[in-house]
């Protein structure tokens, strides 16, 4: 009897003194987790109303809700009276362990996170960046993907696409076309201009915002004088504009007189 008497006073105890400790955890673990469950769908709302990518959406709402009901648990079991500090101290611990291990994987994480925040491109952009150029076909969360205009898929890494310098070919509606056009010395440079203008007039893809057709005598090399030819286009017609001139130009100069040089060598034979 006395025994029995012993543990009933001592599961008293217990219950005396853990007991509010555990009722008042639960409580803070229900309320905590609807906290969270709120916090997440403002979250959820939040991403897009800023049309944030939907992939990124998931991913950060997901993360963020695991962190805060690991530290929801932790902040529970401290409130039962176990001991935390040791095991936060073995839990940072591994946590810098597995971040030296994953150091190149978590900064193409980062970089994917910043490439779908700041979006310095977007799925359909031809762009050159990290010695490869190519339409951009998917962005991930580590890697983006490129597909070349010869179908090749390219695979690079977001850490270095999101710190290194980058062209976006398809950032601006319209584009500048560049050309270099030679002709031989002591033919005449006003007709040239004239026949590069008419051809310029008679392309309907060229335009004249934001600016008109710019030709001029570039440079007096050492078998050509070079004149230059800048013209203002669509994006969406920068190749065919640049192709098809540049075919036009053979054609015509050839009928009007104009001769396209190419080097050549005088070689003077002495008895």
């Amino acid at each position: 009897m006395e025994k029995m008497e012993n543990l009933s006073e001592q599961l008293y105890s217990i219950i005396m003194v853990y007991g509010p400790k555990l009722i008042g955890a639960i409580i803070t673990l229900l309320i905590g987790m609807w906290v969270i469950s709120v916090l997440r769908k403002a979250l959820r709302s939040r991403f897009e109303k800023q049309n944030v990518d939907p992939s990124l959406r998931g991913f950060l709402n997901s993360t963020i809700g695991i962190g805060l009901k690991a530290m929801l648990w932790i902040a529970v079991i401290g409130m039962m009276g176990v001991e935390m500090t040791s095991f936060i101290a073995i839990l940072g611990a591994a946590g810098l362990a597995v971040g030296m291990a994953l150091s190149g994987t978590l900064q193409n994480f980062a970089g994917g996170v910043m490439i779908l925040i700041f979006k310095p491109f977007k799925v359909g952009d031809f762009i050159d960046a990290q010695g490869h150029a190519g339409i951009v076909n998917e962005i991930q969360i580590f890697n983006t993907i490129l597909k070349t205009p010869d179908n090749k898929t390219i695979i690079i890494p977001n850490g270095g696409l999101s710190t290194g310098s980058m062209i976006n070919f398809s950032a601006e509606a319209k584009r500048r076309v560049d050309f270099t056009f030679g002709i031989a010395y002591g033919d005449d440079v006003d007709k040239a201009k004239e026949v590069l203008l008419k051809l310029i007039k008679a392309d309907d893809r060229i335009i004249n915002d934001p600016a008109e057709p710019f030709i001029a005598v570039s440079e007096l090399a050492d078998s050509s004088v070079n004149l230059v030819v800048r013209v203002w286009a669509d994006a969406a017609n920068y190749w065919g504009i640049y192709f098809g001139l540049t075919e036009q130009v053979y054609k015509t100069f050839d009928k009007e007189g104009l001769n396209i040089p190419f080097p050549q060598m005088d070689v003077h034979v002495q008895k």
